[in-house]
């Protein structure tokens, strides 16, 4: 498809699919003009479905690896069941005061438990009865087979991961990029879950890809019980 085709049909997509919030535009405008990487941002289409995501299962707990400025844990948080909560995990500490300022600007960001820090200690510190009915994963391409062993256990055969940037513009195909560490990082978490039979799994090809994950057994308990 050729650019002009690429950017006509993204526009008819926005067109066509509901609107962000104000408070969501807001959060684009501010992160377009003052942070680096602005395409970081998960951005309206990817925010929609996140949305749509959530509500559809209702979760009581989220987690989120990777907050970057807040954008698409407000969009998972509509989707939160009444007292349910939102951990986002941002390592970068200078996100932190623009972070909490973007949550403020809705209703929501009060179900939203801030941690500034490396997600795997996070994860690690946590209660081991505190298991998760949605997970977003979008932090260092890295660490992402680190991310997984380190939730594996605290999903059930109801939780639901989405692993985001699983197509990397492409790279995870281009053998020039044999040799770049988080290439090599989302192709050894694509093939852990690829692998795993005990997981349903779908990459959808939306922006850098969306990897879609459950457990095959829905009555697989916390713990791999």
């Amino acid at each position: 498809m050729n650019p002009l085709s690429e950017s006509l049909l993204s526009d008819y997509i926005e067109q066509h699919s509901s609107a962000e919030p104000d408070y969501l535009q807001t959060i684009v405008r501010s992160t377009n003009q003052q942070v680096v990487n602005p395409h970081m941002l998960s951005g309206h289409i990817q925010g929609r479905l996140l949305a749509m995501w959530s509500q559809m299962i209702r979760p009581k707990h989220i987690l989120e690896i990777g907050t970057y400025t807040g954008y698409s844990a407000l969009c998972l948080a509509e989707g939160l069941a009444e007292g349910g909560k939102l951990l986002t995990v941002e390592k970068n500490d200078e996100l932190e005061d623009r972070i909490r300022y973007n949550l403020s600007l809705s209703p929501l960001g009060k179900q939203v438990d801030l941690r500034i820090g490396n997600a795997l200690d996070v994860v690690r510190e946590l209660p081991e009865k505190e298991v998760f009915d949605l997970v977003f994963i979008d932090g260092d391409k890295r660490e992402y087979v680190a991310y997984w062993e380190a939730i594996e256990p605290r999903l059930s055969g109801t939780s639901w991961v989405i692993a985001d940037n699983t197509l990397w513009d492409g790279h995870i195909c281009d053998s020039r990029y044999d040799h770049d560490a988080q290439t090599k990082g989302l192709r050894l978490f694509n093939d852990r879950i690829a692998q795993d039979q005990r997981l349903e799994k779908v990459i959808v090809p939306l922006r850098d890809g969306l990897t879609l994950i459950r457990f095959a057994n829905p009555n697989r308990q916390a713990g791999g019980r």
